[in-house]
């Protein structure tokens, strides 16, 4: 067996084979459980609780981009036209969205700086709320601290979608029952995604934008779906990939944490929560007046959590699904376009 540190990082690495695997039974094992996102939850906790026992420095750099690439690709394709003009009918209760968007990532930015000493950057990433997978992503190339930034992010997820499990069985409904759910594209249009946001995602590096193939795959899709030249998310053959790329990168940090980091982690990913949820639920009072819908229904639509568990919560309350699922598209595109020039601007300045 050929040593990892006798390869340079640009070659794919002999464990790789072994982490991705690892990553993909843990997906697997909480895709079959039902937990909202358990490709790239169960991915991440399988690997970080084998790099307790095996020290794993994540996958090799051309698997990384590949996942990048994936990924950028599934998050552009919740923009479709349907999406958009549902959206549309709506202008107020979106704009209070973003409102809530900017709100959301400041006050609970402060309370990181403030209260935990972060500095700008990771509690940037950490308060970023409803796109989880560019955040990661994005957080991969920007800082450090990733461990931290993902225990923050993964806390509010899980604290957000806990019931939703069992109120799913409850009520007999399957995720790809909602009314978001996305055909997978054609041969064609999955070559014509990943090859426009491959070319886009090369450009970006050449300008020096942080993670630049997640943010031209994401670009391009988004054009092409919403412009109707493409139609459907990826296969599940190369999303799932994409999730597991991602969870096994963010397990392998993970891994290195201590208990007592994650015990001091705790309070911070506590109090974050609160405040994001409650930032949320103060805006979502006015949007709920303005878009004549329920309360509950704006607070689902304004929670920081992931579109697909959000909008199947919507689902099993009886709530309107594409009024949630809308506002959920628009923040993950906001912080997906947003956020890795916000970073390239907090981010400090390397000496030289």
């Amino acid at each position: 067996m050929v040593d990892r540190v006798l390869l340079p990082r640009w070659l794919p690495q002999p464990d790789d084979a072994a982490l991705l695997a690892v990553a993909f039974a843990g997906g697997f094992a909480f895709n079959m459980l039902g937990v909202p996102a358990g490709w790239l939850t169960g991915a991440m906790l399988a690997v970080a609780l084998v790099s307790l026992v095996h020290h794993w420095q994540g996958p090799a750099i051309p698997v990384i981009d590949v996942g990048m690439l994936l990924t950028g690709a599934v998050i552009g394709s919740s923009a479709t036209p349907e999406a958009m003009q549902t959206a549309a009918r709506y202008p107020g209760s979106i704009i209070l969205l973003l409102c809530a968007l900017v709100a959301i990532v400041l006050v609970t930015g402060l309370f990181l700086v403030r209260v935990g000493r972060w500095s700008r950057l990771d509690a940037l990433l950490a308060s970023a709320p409803g796109a989880l997978s560019a955040v990661m992503a994005i957080g991969r190339e920007a800082s450090e601290n990733l461990p931290q930034i993902a225990i923050i992010q993964f806390f509010r997820l899980f604290v957000l979608v806990a019931a939703i499990p069992g109120m799913v069985l409850l009520a007999g409904i399957s995720p790809t029952q909602t009314a978001l759910a996305n055909p997978a594209a054609s041969l064609a249009d999955t070559a014509i995604m990943l090859g426009a946001g491959l070319a886009a995602g090369l450009v970006f590096r050449r300008m020096g934008m942080v993670a630049p193939i997640v943010l031209g795959a994401t670009l391009a899709s988004t054009v092409l779906h919403g412009s109707g030249l493409v139609h459907g998310s990826l296969p599940q053959l190369l999303s799932i990939p994409a999730f597991v790329i991602m969870g096994g990168m963010i397990g392998a940090r993970l891994g290195g944490l201590d208990r007592r980091a994650l015990r001091g982690l705790l309070p911070l990913a506590v109090g974050a929560f609160v405040v994001s949820v409650g930032m949320a639920a103060l805006f979502a009072w006015p949007a709920a007046w303005l878009a004549q819908v329920s309360y509950a229904a704006a607070f689902i639509a304004f929670a920081p959590g992931g579109i697909e568990a959000m909008a199947l919560l919507a689902v099993v309350l009886g709530l309107d699904p594409l009024y949630v699922g809308a506002h959920h598209i628009v923040r993950f595109m906001a912080v997906g376009f947003l956020l890795p020039v916000v970073v390239r601007l907090v981010m400090p300045r390397k000496p030289g």
